[in-house]
């Protein structure tokens, strides 16, 4: 099983169904919803299969830093597919499916100097699937954010352009965001449960940045979510929140990725 050949069809496959989607909208028509998910139902199960190749080789297991962003463009993916079967929201392809094809042809483009993993325990495999879920559940409600500041900007200045025309009642766009970033914080709390049960010395120094960010995001998302049901937050304070909070995450675990295996160059 070559990963190249799944990754480049998938990541054609995800482009293609972006230019019909962005050609659509462009001449005010509505993209035929079964086209939309069919071809990102093919480039998502390609992708699987390409980012299983790129993570698990016959050295060991990678997670490096573009490995691991293309498995985090697969869920994203996998999340805004699933979210279009009972929601208005297939207009958030524009994001996702460039962001999984971004993940897709840098997984194989580039290789950082990391060192394989040979083995990994059922546990931790479990922390780092969750992690993964959560940081892709809570980057898709980023993306709707951003959705939902054009889409409120634009009300106020009662000038409907663009993709703004094409989305759902604002009400509807803030209730998916809060669901989304309720599913995430649920994933986030399993995650950072389960890595203080199946990690050791969680406050190592190599740990420690990633361990306190992924708190302050969790604080943060938790904060959001008690103003929106105790104060009625909404509008631009869900989406300042929801923008805080993901960069916290990005600061945890990209971040930290970055430096150590691009810039320091260690594993």
């Amino acid at each position: 099983m070559n990963p190249v050949y799944f990754g480049i069809i998938s990541a054609s496959t995800y482009i293609g169904a972006t230019v019909y989607l962005a050609s659509q909208l462009r001449h005010h028509a509505e993209a035929n919803k079964a086209i939309l998910l069919g071809s990102g139902l093919i480039a998502f199960f390609l992708h699987a299969f390409s980012a299983y190749g790129v993570i698990k080789t016959p050295e060991g297991i990678y997670f490096s830093f573009f490995q691991i962003a293309s498995l985090f463009g697969w869920v994203i993916a996998a999340v805004a597919i699933i979210a279009s079967f009972y929601r208005p929201v297939s207009n958030l392809a524009l994001l996702a499916y460039p962001s999984a094809a971004m993940g897709i042809l840098l997984s194989l483009s580039i290789n950082t100097k990391t060192t394989p993993l040979p083995a990994l325990s059922s546990e931790i495999l479990f922390h780092i699937t969750l992690s993964i879920l959560a940081y892709s559940v809570l980057a898709i409600a980023v993306a709707q954010s951003l959705l939902l500041y054009a889409q409120n900007h634009q009300l106020k200045h009662k000038h409907m352009t663009g993709l703004v025309q094409f989305l759902p009642p604002l009400q509807t766009m803030e209730k998916l965001l809060f669901e989304m970033i309720w599913a995430g914080l649920i994933l986030l709390s399993i995650s950072i449960g389960s890595g203080f049960l199946f990690l050791e010395n969680l406050f190592s120094q190599h740990l420690v940045h990633k361990t306190t960010l992924s708190i302050a995001a969790w604080l943060t998302f938790s904060v959001l979510l008690w103003g929106r049901h105790q104060l009625g937050w909404r509008g631009i304070t869900a989406i300042k929140g929801t923008m805080i909070g993901f960069s916290f995450l990005v600061l945890a675990y990209f971040g930290s990725k970055l430096v150590l295996e691009i810039i320091l160059q260690r594993t």
